[in-house]
C-alpha cells in the first residue's frame, strides 16, 4: 500500500480536489455495472464490516435487497456516531474525506434499491457536520448522488447511538434505546410496536396494510469508505492487502500511556507491537506495556500478547475481538482495579435500564469495584462481581451488557495479584478517567471532562465535581 485508500495525508476541501484524486469512480463503475456486479465485487473482496462485528458486507447487502415480496421499503443508514472509548477513526475520516463516505453511501443506496438514506452523526461533531454539509451540496450539483435522497441526522451524546437498532430509533427522532430487532428484520418506520416502545408516528394509524418490515441496511461510515475503492480498483487488488480472513486496511486508535496518542490507516494482520509503535511511539520512555484494551466491548491483551495480528482471526484466536480498533495502552505504573472500575462505570451509566440485568448488574459490578478500589472491599464484593457477571447480559437488547461480562471478567483473570492487593490494604487507587475521547490534536487525545459527571439516568452533576483521590 504506497497511498492511503481512506485517509488522505490532507483534507479534501472541495468536490474538485476529490475528483481530481480519482474519486468518483467507483460510483460511475457501480452504475455501468449494475447492483448484481456490486454485490460480487464486495463478496469477493471479503470486506467486513468496521463496526465492530466484522460482519461480511457483501452477504449484509445482499440480504437486504433480496427482503421477501412483503416487505415495504428498504433504507440505508451510515452510522458515524461514533462513542467507543479509545476510538478516533470515523471523525478524522468524515473531516478529511466526506465525498469517499457518501460516494459508498450513494452506492449502497442505489444497489439495495433504497427509498431513502441517512447519514447520523453526534450533534457535537461540528467539524464532521459542516464537512458532509458541504460535501452532500457539492455533490448534488454534481448530479453524483444516488436517486434516493440522502438526509444527515445528528443526535445525542449517549454510547448507545452508536448501537445499531437505538441508532434506528434516533433517526425516526427518539431516544437511543435499542429496539428488539435488528434493522434487516425490522427497520425503519416500521408499523409494528415490537420494534421499539412504540409504532413509528409516521405510518401508525394511517395505513392498516402497510408492511411491518422495512428491511434496513445500517452500517458505519468507514466501511462504506472501502466500496468505492473496491468496485473502482477491484476485489482482486484489493485482497493484495490484509490477510485471507481481513482484506483491506483499517483506521486503527492508539491512546493512552504511549509517546502520542494517534490514529492512522494500518494494513490488516499487521502485529499489535506495530501498531503501537507506528501510530503512538511505542511506550514512553523507560516504561513497559502491561495491558491493551481494544475499546471497552473487548478482552484485555496482556504484555505476553502484544505480537498478536491485528485482524479479526488474530484477535479472536488470543482471546479478543478487534472491535473497532481503538486501542487503549497502559503501562506498568496503571492500576488495573482502577481501570476495571473505570470501564464498569461507564457502561454502567450508558446503560439504557430497558433489560434489567444489565443496568442492575453494571451498577452492582462498579458499585463493589470502587470499594474494592478504595480499599474497602472484602472477599464478599468479588463473590458479588462474580455473581452479577454470570447474569449481567441475560434478555439483552444490545451488547453492552455482554462487553461488561467480557472486559470485567477479563481483568479479574488477568490481573488477580491487583484485586487481592486492594483486598489487603493497599492504598486507594486514583481514578483512571476513561477515554472517550473528544479530539486528537498535536499527538494529545482530549477526553470528554463530562463523562465523569453522567449519572446512571443520563443526566449530569455539578460541573464542579471533580474525580475522587485525585485526577488522573
Amino acid at each position: 500500500m504506497t497511498t492511503p485508500l481512506l485517509l488522505p495525508s490532507e483534507p479534501f476541501t472541495s468536490l474538485d480536489q476529490y475528483l481530481l484524486a480519482g474519486g468518483g469512480e467507483g460510483w460511475r463503475t457501480a452504475l455501468d455495472a449494475g447492483p448484481d456486479a456490486v454485490l460480487a465485487a464486495l463478496k469477493t473482496s471479503g470486506l467486513r464490516g468496521r463496526g465492530g462485528a466484522g460482519f461480511p458486507v457483501g452477504r449484509k447487502w445482499a440480504s437486504i435487497r433480496a427482503g421477501r415480496p412483503d416487505v415495504g421499503p428498504r433504507f440505508v443508514v451510515a452510522n458515524g456516531a461514533e462513542g467507543e472509548p479509545g476510538t478516533f477513526k470515523d471523525r478524522p475520516l468524515l473531516r478529511r474525506n466526506p465525498y469517499q463516505v457518501i460516494e459508498g453511501l450513494a452506492i449502497a443506496a442505489t444497489v439495495i434499491g433504497a427509498a431513502q438514506a441517512f447519514i447520523a452523526v453526534k450533534r457535537t461533531f461540528e467539524p464532521e457536520i459542516e464537512a458532509l454539509t458541504r460535501a452532500l451540496k457539492e455533490m448534488a450539483e454534481a448530479e453524483l448522488l444516488c436517486d434516493a435522497p440522502i438526509t444527515l441526522v445528528t443526535g445525542p451524546e449517549e454510547y448507545l447511538f452508536g448501537e445499531e437498532k437505538a441508532l434506528l430509533e434516533v433517526v425516526e427522532g427518539k431516544e437511543p434505546l435499542p429496539r428488539l430487532y435488528p434493522p434487516y428484520v425490522q427497520g425503519l418506520y416500521g408499523t409494528a410496536s415490537e420494534s421499539g416502545w412504540e409504532a413509528s408516528p409516521e405510518l401508525m394509524g394511517f395505513d392498516p396494510d402497510a408492511p411491518v418490515s422495512n428491511p434496513t441496511l445500517a452500517t458505519n461510515v468507514e466501511t462504506l469508505a472501502n466500496v468505492p475503492v473496491i468496485v473502482s480498483r477491484g476485489a482482486e487488488w484489493f485482497r493484495t492487502l490484509g490477510t485471507e480472513q481481513s482484506p483491506g486496511v483499517v483506521i486503527c486508535t492508539v491512546v493512552g500511556d504511549v509517546v502520542h496518542d494517534g490514529f492512522g490507516e494500518v494494513e490488516l494482520g499487521t502485529p499489535l507491537r506495530e501498531v503501537i509503535e507506528r501510530i503512538g511511539g511505542g511506550p514512553r520512555p523507560g516504561r513497559e506495556i502491561k495491558a491493551v484494551l481494544s475499546g471497552v466491548a473487548n478482552p484485555v491483551l496482556t504484555a505476553d500478547q502484544l505480537d498478536t495480528p491485528v485482524s479479526y482471526e488474530g484477535m479472536k484466536e488470543a482471546g479478543t475481538g478487534l472491535g473497532s480498533c481503538g486501542f487503549i495502552v497502559y503501562d506498568e505504573t496503571a492500576d488495573m482495579v482502577s481501570v476495571a472500575r473505570s470501564v464498569s462505570r461507564f457502561l454502567s451509566v450508558e446503560s439504557c435500564g430497558q433489560c434489567p440485568p444489565c443496568k442492575l448488574g453494571t451498577m452492582a459490578i462498579s458499585e463493589r469495584l470502587e470499594r474494592i478500589a478504595n480499599a474497602e472491599g472484602t472477599e464478599h464484593d468479588v463473590m458479588e462481581i462474580g455473581g452479577w457477571l454470570g447474569r449481567v447480559s441475560d434478555a439483552n437488547r444490545c451488547y453492552l451488557g455482554e462487553e461488561e461480562q467480557r472486559v470485567i471478567s477479563s481483568l479479574l483473570r488477568a490481573f488477580p495479584e491487583e484485586f487481592a492487593a486492594h483486598l489487603e490494604g493497599a492504598p486507594p487507587a486514583e481514578w483512571v478517567p476513561i477515554p472517550k475521547i473528544v479530539d486528537i490534536v498535536d499527538g494529545r487525545a482530549a477526553y470528554d471532562p463530562k463523562q465523569i459527571l453522567k449519572r446512571p439516568d443520563w443526566t449530569y452533576a455539578d460541573a464542579e465535581w471533580q474525580y475522587p483521590h485525585g485526577s488522573a
